[in-house]
């Protein structure tokens, strides 16, 4: 029984009859540069718009060159023409009917390798002459696969035979050079089509702002508008795309409000472009705006106004959202889920993030790959590396995303073996690591001082996995170098490496000469850090610790002068303690508390006790990245608040949970060492470097971070 062929034709949208339009003054060749693109980027309307009445509504595919061929049904008799017989004397064969006819129909089912094969035993056999319709379904094939190398074949082997494709096969050809980033192949074949439509317009423009090239996008988009007056509301979309990545908000407002001039402002896929831009772009008033004046608001909208807040850091309101959007009946999918997920890390509500995965499995997204790897995230960065593991080993399918993530998570909390033999795991399942992998696995050899297996890595990049390591991998490489106290040998590997030292790579140094009061080093690394980013206070902090801590009062003084000249001074430290599901916050000091009383109380016996043990206050250390107000307060940090809090709140087994907002200083580290050992408790605190796991006297962090 023959099976039907589809076409693959692309239906476009009608025409926006307006009468926008540039002023024939407008040359597209004046825009050279940033500031003349700022200036000349307006869309300037006539004071009568024009709007299709829908009984004009009608396919607009005929005059744009993507009408269907007409194709007669083949006789019995034509389904078996000779091999051999040659065609108009050009010496190419006619294929085997019904192969031809296979191909277009694996295609019609999807099975696209299997129609690549057999186009390739037709490019051995012989110069076959294929089709329009063939070409059509191996184009289809190829956008499918998005295969590079099948599109190279099918292109050589159309020039090749000599086809003359029409304008329907050279649209759909530049698209499928589009769709796999051939950009400039796809250029190229655009610059030389003979006649251009508006979609061909579309599928270089989409393709310049899916590469990044929005500047390059734009004076296309503007040339488009002066040849066709007119662009259809996907075109839009894409150029709002254009303005988010470009961070261009008056670009995306007169989009905007040419959107709304030609009446096609209240499309769904338009308002979910806009939301997103304007949040991109800062102005997460004007996307409440647009998401407020949706006619239906679908859960991309939602999705899209809510991660807007997220991005913004109104982790609360993006929360209020999802709860006004679960309440609304609109249907939650995966990437709801994921935000939702990554916006209670950033709470430090792990409350809330049980609930969202109970949530996630109760709406069947329990295997889904991208909100499973966000949980792994969560737990790991909320200190249950445990859960993390379980529901890394539950999903089905991994990602190289979920490994990197359950990786970083065991670097963080100072597990390097096991995160090294997850790196092994990996590359024995042929999953292909990526430069992000080998930041993970690094970051988690030097924060466990794996020298020889840090090396090793490190030196396999390039060699076995063909990946240039960049700035960040020879940062974790410097950190490794200093934990050992090899300081020269780090200073050797930023003077060799073969690019521009960066912040990074001379902050990892600048640690190291802390950690080892190397001060003449450290203050080398300063004043490289300092002309690279003068406005960054903890470089200046670190600094002046290696002062202190060296008796260099006079350098010391002459830091902090520079801070508060520069205007320089860290906000206050805070940390946060979730006890029987609600989040409690200190600051350093304060007595805000309704139990501040017996607080205070438990730190001074807790500091009586641990001074039994040789504690003694770290003076000089005045602030690791705080400022002088909490050096006058230096017993009464807010991680020790916090942790004297959940110590009279929590029964005697129950580990404690700190997260706290910068990197916690030396005598606090000192401190809680010693708490952990007199009370037997396990506390974990996240500061603003890593995970730092205390139990039995001592840290997970080896004393270095």
């Amino acid at each position: 029984m023959d099976i039907p062929l589809s076409r693959y034709q692309c239906i476009s949208l009608d025409r926006i009859q307006s009468s926008c339009g540039f002023p024939n003054s407008f040359s597209v060749d004046e825009i050279t540069g940033e500031k003349s693109f700022y200036r000349r980027l307006f869309f300037p309307f006539s004071s009568r718009i024009r709007r299709t009445p829908f009984s004009q509504i009608r396919c607009s595919s005929v005059e744009r060159g993507l009408q269907p061929r007409p194709k007669l049904k083949p006789s019995n008799s034509e389904l078996h023409v000779e091999n051999e017989a040659q065609v108009n004397g050009t010496g190419l064969r006619k294929p085997i009917s019904e192969l031809s006819g296979q191909i277009e129909k694996l295609v019609l089912f999807k099975r696209y390798h299997e129609a690549l094969e057999l186009f390739e035993i037709l490019e051995m056999q012989g110069a076959y002459d294929l089709d329009s319709e063939t070409y059509d379904a191996l184009v289809s094939a190829c956008i499918g696969l998005k295969s590079i190398g099948g599109v190279k074949k099918v292109y050589n082997y159309m020039i090749g035979t000599g086809f003359n494709p029409d304008e329907y096969l050279r649209n759909r050809v530049l698209l499928m050079h589009v769709k796999c980033g051939m950009m400039i192949d796809a250029r190229r074949l655009f610059d030389e089509m003979p006649e251009k439509n508006i979609f061909s317009w579309n599928s270089i423009i989409w393709g310049l702002v899916d590469a990044g090239d929005y500047f390059e996008a734009f004076r296309l988009f503007l040339t488009t508008w002066q040849e066709f007056s007119e662009a259809e509301s996907r075109m839009f979309v894409t150029m709002i795309q254009a303005s988010a990545g470009l961070g261009l908000i008056s670009a995306g407002r007169q989009l905007h409000s040419c959107l709304l001039k030609t009446g096609v402002g209240g499309d769904i896929f338009v308002a979910c472009a806009l939301i997103d831009m304007y949040s991109k772009c800062g102005s997460i008033e004007d996307a409440q705006c647009v998401f407020d004046q949706m006619p239906e608001k679908t859960t991309v909208g939602w999705n899209s106004i809510i991660a807007g807040y997220a991005l913004h850091g109104y982790s609360e309101e993006a929360l209020s959202m999802y709860h006004e959007m679960r309440d609304s009946g609109v249907k939650i999918d995966h990437f709801t889920f994921s935000t939702i997920i990554r916006i209670c890390a950033r709470l430090a509500s792990l409350e809330h993030a049980k609930q969202a995965h109970a949530a996630l499995v109760r709406h069947g997204f329990g295997l889904d790959i991208v909100a499973n790897t966000a949980l792994v995230d969560l737990y790991s960065k909320w200190g249950r590396i445990e859960d993390a593991r379980h529901v890394f080993d539950m999903m089905p399918h991994k990602n190289v995303i979920s490994w990197n993530a359950l990786i970083a998570g065991y670097g963080n909390h100072g597990r390097g073996v096991e995160a090294v033999e997850m790196f092994e795991q990996m590359l024995r399942g042929r999953m292909v690591p990526n430069h992000v992998t080998f930041l993970a696995v690094l970051s988690a050899c030097s924060y466990s001082g794996l020298s020889d297996c840090g090396w090793e890595i490190f030196e396999s990049m390039s060699r076995d996995h063909k990946i240039k390591p960049r700035a960040m991998h020879y940062a974790c490489m410097i950190e490794l170098l200093g934990r050992e106290g090899l300081l020269d040998e780090a200073f050797a590997l930023i003077r060799d490496a073969p690019f521009e030292p960066t912040v990074n790579m001379w902050a990892a140094l600048l640690t190291a000469c802390r950690v080892h009061k190397n001060l003449e080093l450290g203050k080398f690394a300063a004043e490289k850090l300092y002309g690279m980013g003068p406005e960054k206070l903890s470089n200046y902090v670190v600094l002046l610790n290696i002062y202190n801590s060296s008796g260099r009062f006079e350098e010391a003084a002459a830091v902090t002068h520079t801070l508060k000249r520069r205007g320089l001074r860290m906000l206050p430290a805070c940390s946060w303690i979730e006890i029987k599901k609600q989040p409690y916050g200190f600051l350093s000091g304060d007595k805000w508390h309704p139990q501040s009383k017996e607080i205070y109380q438990k730190l001074d016996d807790l500091m009586l006790e641990i001074s039994k043990h040789g504690y003694i206050p770290q003076e000089r250390f005045l602030l690791p990245d705080v400022d002088e107000q909490e050096g006058r307060v230096l017993l009464y940090h807010s991680e020790k608040l916090a942790i004297a809090f959940g110590l009279i709140s929590t029964s005697d087994w129950t580990p404690l949970q700190i997260v706290q907002s910068h990197r916690i200083c030396d005598d606090c580290h000192t401190a809680i060492k010693l708490i952990a050992l007199v009370t037997k408790r396990e506390i974990v605190v996240r500061d603003a470097s890593r995970f730092h796991h205390f139990k039995d006297g001592s840290c997970s962090c080896g004393d270095y971070w």
